[in-house]
């Protein structure tokens, strides 16, 4: 089994690679993807790692109020996806 860790106020320089790298020294890396906007490709500042779910509280323990990129880092389970209404103005009264 593995877990989903949120990675919150990231520098827009942080990538994927980078989080990898600051997580494998606690815990194996599954994978790891710095969130981007859809228009633009740009970070959004967050971003997600999942890693072996033994390894998960070690992983939030270590990097929770740490540095990366000169920026304080948010390390916490991601919590499941909300899910969100689809579409152009449904639901906005227009």
């Amino acid at each position: 089994m593995s877990k989903t860790l949120y990675f919150g106020n990231l520098s827009w320089s942080t990538t994927d690679s980078d989080l990898v790298q600051a997580v494998s020294p606690y815990a194996e890396v599954i994978s790891a993807r710095v969130a981007t906007d859809r228009d633009t490709g740009r970070s959004r500042g967050f971003g997600f790692v999942e890693v072996p779910e033994e390894a998960a509280d070690a992983v939030i323990n270590a990097l929770n109020g740490s540095e990366l990129d000169g920026r304080t880092l948010t390390v916490n389970e991601a919590r499941p996806r909300e899910e969100r209404p689809r579409g152009g103005r449904h639901g906005r009264g227009f």
